[in-house]
Formats: structure tokens, C-alpha cells, sequence
């Protein structure tokens, strides 16, 4: 019987780090590791050496991240960009200095260029301009990518990034202004529900189309990808790019998402747009061939994963 790899999850309190751990537990994954950020502070890069110094680590799930909606990257772009560019190097460089072969990054699909060509593949990465709303966090992310590939050329280590689509689930941040769309939608039709509010008045024109991808079916993803040898990885994609895209491999109009957010949660009224506001990127639909030919699907569709989030929401009232 082997072993069990002692595995840090950076960021297990976090929509996606949370699932990873439900993810792994299930998985019979009993030697997990994890900091909260008063115990630990992914930023500061003394005490993430020493935490790295002092736990025998042989596996590390990167979830940790300073994340938010349009509202959030365009108020708060300096935290955006330092805040991961901290994170990103002091747990990838500290994962090297102390012997950890086997990493996986999560990144965002906004490293993509704006106009990049639909669905997004891996090799669009620096092709052209990035979408002007979300551009610091998206650089910081880009960094980590390239962190990793130039760990692995020029040590020979095994760091992986995954890039996910827009993601939703159980634990998401629900805030009213510094959320992501589902979040914050689902949100804003629950309050005006309950206080009987007539209309709903939504961001932007509602043309923009987006992808959507359930938290647990990405916590699958980073599993999967782990868990192959490396050969497997380089016969699907060049061996000088770390990252593999993830997605649900359809998209849909912000109206339609709005629609379908109304009838999850019962809202009645009328739904309106205000064009004055920023759209962001027109369309983001990931190319998540190479990820499905290495094994991975997802299995939650989009309504279904609404009314668990819904739920989540809830029971968080």
C-alpha cells in the first residue's frame, strides 16, 4: 500500500479551494494541509517559506486568489494585480526551494485576449489585447502561467495550471458589488423577491455572451489533470505550455442568464438593462478539447447548478 501524498491546498476557504478539499476527501485524501489567511499570509514571503520549511509537502493545489467581478477589477486593480502576483510567486518559488515536484495552478480565462478567436484555445495566451476592465488581474495571472513553465524548463518540474471558465457554486461570495455575475444576480433577484420590488435593472446591454462552469465539476478538473503522468499531458498540447483550459463547452447571453437566475429563484418582475454600464468581454467560450480528450467532462448543467447555488445562498441567510 502506498503512501498518501501530503497535499496543501492554498485558499481552501474560497469557493474553489473548498470544493478541491470536499473533492479530495471524497477521493479517501487524508493528509491535507491548510492555512486560513490569519494563520497564514500567502503575500508575505518569509512566512510562506517557513511554512514550506517546516510541513513536509509533496503536492499543492494553487487556489488561493484575489478575485471578483467588473465592479470589483476596476476600483480595485492595484490589490488585483499585487495581491496575485504575491500569492502566485511566494507558493510556486517556495514550492521549488523545498523539494515539491507536483503543483497546479488555477488561472481565469481572462488572460485571453478581448478579441481573441471563439472558443478560446490555449495557444490565443499574449495574441492580443487584453480586455481593459479585468487587465491587472489578468497580467498577475499570466504570471503565474509563466511561472510555472519556466519552473518546470529550467528545474524539470511538474507545475500545471489549469484555466477555468467563469466559475459558480456553493461557497461563491454573494456580495451585492464586488461579486461575480451569478453571485451577485442571484442576489439581487432573491432581494427583490422577497422585498416585492417590481424590476430588476441589469449591467450592460445583456448581449455579452459567457460560459459558466459548476465549482465541483472544475474541483473534478484539477483532480484529473493531477492525477496524469506528464507524457499524457505533452501528447495533447506543446510541452512548453503548463496550461489546459476548462470549460463547459457552451455559452449563453447575459439576458438568458438573467432569465434563467428569475425562475430559479421566483422572481417575477420585469428585467431591464442599462446600456451606460459596461458590457466587458462581447464573448468568452473556452476551447476545452485537450482537457476532454485527456479523460475530463463536466457533469452539472447550468439551471441545475443554479438551483444548488441558490440553495447555498440560502442557507447562508
Amino acid at each position: 500500500m502506498s503512501e498518501l501524498p501530503v497535499i496543501f491546498v492554498a485558499g481552501h476557504q474560497g469557493m474553489v479551494g473548498s470544493s478541491i478539499v470536499r473533492a479530495l476527501k471524497r477521493a479517501g485524501n487524508e493528509l491535507i494541509l491548510t492555512r486560513t489567511h490569519s494563520e497564514l499570509d500567502l503575500t508575505n514571503q518569509r512566512d510562506v517559506d517557513a511554512f514550506f520549511a517546516t510541513n513536509k509537502i509533496d503536492q499543492v493545489y494553487l487556489a488561493a486568489a484575489k478575485v471578483g467581478g467588473i465592479h470589483a477589477n476596476n476600483v480595485l486593480p492595484a490589490q488585483f494585480i499585487y495581491q496575485n502576483l504575491m500569492i502566485q510567486a511566494n507558493v510556486i518559488h517556495a514550492a521549488h526551494t523545498n523539494g515539491v515536484d507536483r503543483l497546479l495552478a488555477l488561472g481565469s480565462s481572462c488572460i485571453y485576449p478581448r478579441d481573441a478567436i471563439q472558443p478560446i484555445s490555449e495557444g490565443a495566451l499574449l495574441s492580443g489585447k487584453l480586455e481593459a476592465t479585468n487587465e491587472p488581474y489578468a497580467i498577475a495571472k499570466i504570471a503565474g502561467i509563466k511561472l510555472c513553465e519556466s519552473y518546470n524548463r529550467q528545474y524539470g518540474r511538474d507545475y500545471r495550471s489549469l484555466m477555468p471558465t467563469n466559475l459558480y457554486g456553493p461557497g461563491d461570495n454573494y456580495h451585492p458589488e464586488y461579486s461575480h455575475v451569478i453571485p451577485a444576480l442571484l442576489r439581487r433577484f432573491h432581494e427583490a423577491k422577497v422585498t416585492g420590488q417590481p424590476v430588476v435593472s441589469i449591467w450592460g446591454t445583456g448581449q455579452p455572451r459567457r460560459e459558466f462552469l459548476f465549482v465541483d465539476d472544475l474541483a473534478a478538473a484539477c483532480m484529473h489533470v493531477m492525477s496524469l503522468d506528464r507524457k499524457a499531458i505533452e501528447e495533447h498540447t506543446e510541452p512548453q505550455l503548463s496550461h489546459i483550459n476548462v470549460g463547459f463547452g457552451s455559452d449563453i447571453s447575459i439576458a438568458e442568464l438573467a432569465m434563467v437566475i428569475a425562475r430559479v429563484t421566483e422572481f417575477a418582475g420585469e428585467i431591464t438593462f442599462d446600456p451606460s454600464r459596461p458590457d466587458g468581454t462581447p464573448q468568452k467560450l473556452m476551447d476545452s478539447s485537450r482537457l476532454r480528450s485527456l479523460g475530463w467532462q463536466p457533469t452539472v448543467d447550468l439551471e441545475a447548478g443554479l438551483r444548488r447555488t441558490y440553495s447555498d445562498f440560502l442557507s447562508r441567510q
